[in-house]
């Protein structure tokens, strides 16, 4: 089955997610989710990636990001991988990969769904039934939002601010967001748009990246594509083989 083309665009948000190999753990002790979150730091900076949310679960990954290159969100993801799976391999003396080959993402319309976005990630931990409230799970970026608590990787995205005009009024607005989980649509649509590498919008938003870039919006089934890349109105996807 042939591998689906690579969204690759700058300043519009996605989200993604990357899985460990046959979903094995990927963090194992607190010094390992705390060593990715430093490279995450130095690495999102280095590509032009603003971070706007994150959670790292012990056998994948979500971000929430808008790059400001094409090929950003690629080659974050890249540097992560060259220099947190050498990492984990010494440490706990193994071998051989430890995520999924390929992380999937999609692109969000932030007009309609960037909060849910937010809401999803951050919590995931309570849908996992690992805590019961999302200040409870250190490692995502919820305490950032919700609490205050300064975390150097993030940067939110303006419809974040435009919760409140006070610091501690987004606060407030954000948490009470977060007292009640998404509803099983949303659930569905932000799941399915992630895993299938589809744009995450109304019928308007996905029409307009699909015709932009030149792609059906579900994908062909069929032989192997061909490499192809194709840049129309500022946008690039890249077919990879």
């Amino acid at each position: 089955m042939p591998r689906r083309p690579r969204l690759k665009l700058a300043g519009l948000p996605q989200h993604i997610i990357q899985r460990g190999n046959n979903h094995s753990a990927c963090f194992f002790a607190d010094e390992d989710y705390r060593c990715y979150l430093h490279w995450l730091r130095l690495l999102s900076a280095k590509h032009g990636c603003a971070v706007h949310a994150y959670v790292l679960m012990s056998n994948h990954i979500h971000l929430l990001l808008t790059p400001a290159d094409p090929a950003g969100a690629s080659r974050l993801m890249q540097g992560l991988g060259r220099r947190y799976v050498p990492y984990v391999n010494q440490r706990y003396q193994r071998s051989g990969t430890l995520f999924e080959g390929r992380f999937k993402a999609s692109v969000v319309s932030a007009e309609d769904y960037l909060l849910n976005c937010y809401r999803y990630i951050e919590l995931n931990p309570v849908r996992a039934g690992m805590v019961t409230h999302p200040a409870d799970y250190p490692w995502s970026s919820y305490r950032h939002h919700a609490i205050g608590q300064a975390d150097p990787i993030i940067q939110d995205h303006a419809l974040f601010g435009a919760l409140d005009g006070d610091a501690i009024g987004r606060r407030v607005a954000y948490a009470a967001l977060l007292q009640s989980e998404l509803s099983p649509k949303m659930l569905g649509e932000i799941r399915t748009a992630t895993n299938r590498g589809q744009a995450l919008g109304d019928e308007r938003f996905i029409e307009m990246i699909n015709a932009a870039l030149g792609r059906p919006r579900q994908p062909k089934r069929g032989g192997r594509p061909r490499r192809d890349t194709r840049r129309v109105a500022g946008l690039q996807t890249d077919l990879e083989l």
